[in-house]
């Protein structure tokens, strides 16, 4: 008992593999569909911290980028809440300070990649997908088909550890769970499937403990670039691919 105690938890270190704190503040403002020049930073920070909670406790190394974000929304939060000088409204929105970057961000990232075909108008407006990881997976066009962000898999990962009991534990240890195991059984899958859905991967995990390995067997096969992880465009629906 002593030894297992001893050992320390799995870790998934992604620094340079995912994406960085830009990408989480542009999933979050797609997900609360608000406009990039009026976020309401209150609710930004609060979501912003609660996704890295989520990624400490799967014992994924959160780069520095991530906490020095954290703390800027939290500046930026505390400036918005002392009262304003004066009425001349001279003085400039605090949310400025991130709202440019963003803003900057944002037009790299269209302009970086290969979106000729679809409509650029209201660039910085978000429209909300709903996920259904249930439907079938259509035959599209590859153009309908864009890379799945970290973020965009914490989401669906949280669906799924939602319908499992809360009594189970999230013990990480390499004597209760085997991460390695778990990446040749999905590997296995994949060479007889060559695609499955991410929630499919799930669908025969009977505890939390079994779900949060999928998970991290996942999470390592994308960084080992040993899959690719894809979603279409319109339903929303993410398939893992063997690569």
């Amino acid at each position: 008992m002593e030894q297992i105690q001893d050992q320390a938890p799995y870790r998934v270190n992604l620094e340079e593999i995912f994406d960085g704190p830009m990408d989480l503040l542009v999933h979050l403002v797609k997900k609360n569909e608000v406009d990039i020049y009026d976020i309401p930073i209150a609710l930004i920070t609060q979501q912003y911290i609660e996704y890295l909670e989520w990624m400490k406790s799967l014992n994924i190394d959160v780069a520095g980028e991530f906490l020095v974000m954290a703390a800027t929304l939290a500046h930026i939060k505390s400036r918005m809440m002392l009262p304003t000088r004066g009425e001349e409204g001279d003085e400039e929105d605090p949310r400025m300070e991130i709202l440019r970057p963003l803003a900057e961000y944002l037009q790299l990232k269209y302009a970086a990649e290969d979106l000729m075909e679809k409509d650029r108008l209201d660039w910085d407006v978000f429209v909300r997908r709903d996920f259904d990881g249930t439907e079938a997976w259509p035959d599209e066009e590859p153009g309908n088909l864009i890379q799945v962000s970290l973020f965009e898999l914490i989401d669906a990962f949280q669906e799924i550890i939602k319908r499992v009991s809360p009594e189970y534990s999230w013990d990480l240890t390499p004597d209760t769970i085997s991460v390695k195991s778990r990446i040749s059984q999905i590997a296995d899958i994949l060479e007889q499937r060559s695609s499955v859905t991410f929630q499919e991967l799930f669908e025969a995990q009977a505890t939390r403990g079994d779900i949060i390995v999928t998970f991290l067997a996942i999470l390592e096969m994308a960084k080992l670039q040993l899959i690719r992880i894809m979603q279409h465009l319109e339903s929303g629906i993410i398939r893992i691919f063997n690569e």
